[in-house]
């Protein structure tokens, strides 16, 4: 294999994201980082913060995983498990299939909808914002069939339909209009067209078992299982080669896209993977999200804590808001920044290596280890919750303490 391919494929995994943002934390604890210093004196208040507000949420700390699930459920209701169980199977992995393609979908969808759009769900009148109501939305769209080339099918997403989808189809499904503004709607549309023109091109990959489809993913994950097992992090690499060049062009090594990849000056080194940051939010998120249809499918998922916390604005919030994180420069905290921007890797990169810090914190005020409290659960109870809180408390509208300008489709 061509060395730069062997070095991208390296990038390509949650070790990559784990080790480099490690050696960032460990770059910043030094106090060397040109953007955010750091104060682990902080980090009691942080987890006393997680815990409690996973107990609110979960008193029996019985903890589902952070996953696009939890969003398809409103009010008690789950949605999705009373449509799914309603519906006649063939088989279990006719179903997975399907919950493949609605995982894959809803998540590409699952970028940052900006502090004002909402949902206004029919079922119970309520104006629902951000990942909840962006969830609630696909779901709609998924069930009403607006992703299926067959009308007797309504419940799966092809290839050619996704290919062909419109800002429009996009805006009715997620009923966006000028009263009611999603933050990239044209960028979230452009990525799902890239998604079927990439399905439709590989057929031996997603429709081994069916027409092209994203579910096809499933054919070829439960094909690499050993004993019924599969790593979580197996996952992350298919899906990372399967979908990374869906991607908008970024950085690329040896001809191979590296995703939600960034440079950092402060990661430099001799090899060519010099000042790289690999971070793979979007695709981490949708890793978590399919360990509930492949365990439905009979396949148990292991090695959880393979995969890394989220690098996204709710987790990195929660470090800045309550003083883990602070910026070397205040005015930063004004200034809007790209997502490719130095600062904003770094806050990113940081997020996660300190999301494993406060996931040993809590197992060990609660006693447990990393097997009955996976980072998955921690994420969900968690700390992804507690980062709202504070945004909630800090700012009028909730946003992130780090304004970062967003084109749809990293957070």
């Amino acid at each position: 294999m061509n060395p730069d391919t062997s070095a991208a494929l390296s990038l390509l995994s949650a070790r990559a994201v784990r080790e480099r943002a490690h050696r960032l934390l460990a770059i910043g604890l030094d106090d060397k980082l040109p953007n955010f210093q750091i104060d682990l004196g902080r980090m009691d208040a942080a987890i006393d913060l997680v815990l409690a507000t996973t107990r609110a949420a979960y008193p029996s700390l019985d903890v589902p995983f952070h996953s696009r699930w939890r969003h398809f459920v409103a009010g008690g209701d789950n949605r999705w498990a009373a449509l799914a169980d309603a519906t006649a199977w063939p088989d279990r992995a006719t179903r997975a299939r399907a919950e493949f393609d609605l995982a894959i979908v809803s998540v590409f969808l699952d970028a940052g909808a900006g502090p004002t759009w909402r949902y206004h769900d029919p079922k119970t009148g309520q104006a629902i914002g951000r990942s909840e109501g962006l969830g609630l939305a696909s779901l709609a769209m998924f069930a009403s069939g607006a992703f299926s080339a067959d009308k007797d099918q309504p419940l799966r997403a092809d290839a050619a339909v996704l290919a062909n989808l419109e800002v429009a189809d996009l805006e009715r499904g997620m009923q966006v209009s000028d009263a009611n503004p999603m933050v990239g709607i044209a960028g979230r549309a452009n990525l799902l067209r890239r998604l079927g023109a990439l399905v439709k091109s590989k057929p031996d990959v997603f429709g081994v078992h069916d027409t092209p489809r994203p579910g096809g993913l499933f054919d070829q994950l439960a094909a690499l299982r050993h004993d019924d097992k599969l790593p979580a992090p197996t996952i992350l690499s298919v899906l990372l080669q399967r979908l990374g060049p869906i991607w908008p062009s970024r950085l690329t090594l040896g001809g191979i896209a590296l995703g939600d990849c960034w440079k950092h000056p402060a990661l430099a080194s001799d090899d060519i993977t010099s000042e790289l940051m690999p971070l793979h939010k979007l695709s981490q998120w949708l890793a978590y999200s399919l360990i509930e249809p492949l365990q439905t499918a009979g396949i148990e998922v292991t090695d959880i804590d393979g995969l890394t916390g989220l690098a996204e604005y709710r987790n990195g919030g929660l470090f800045v808001d309550i003083g883990v994180l602070n910026f070397r420069d205040p005015a930063d905290a004004e200034r809007e920044h790209d997502v490719s921007s130095t600062l904003v890797v770094e806050w990113r990169a940081l997020t996660v290596a300190l999301l494993d810090r406060l996931a040993e914190g809590v197992r060990q005020k609660l006693q447990l280890d990393a097997t009955s409290l996976p980072l998955a659960k921690i994420l969900e109870g968690g700390s992804w919750a507690a980062g709202r809180v504070l945004a909630r408390q800090h700012r009028a509208d909730s946003s992130p303490p780090v304004k970062v300008i967003s084109d749809g489709t990293v957070f």
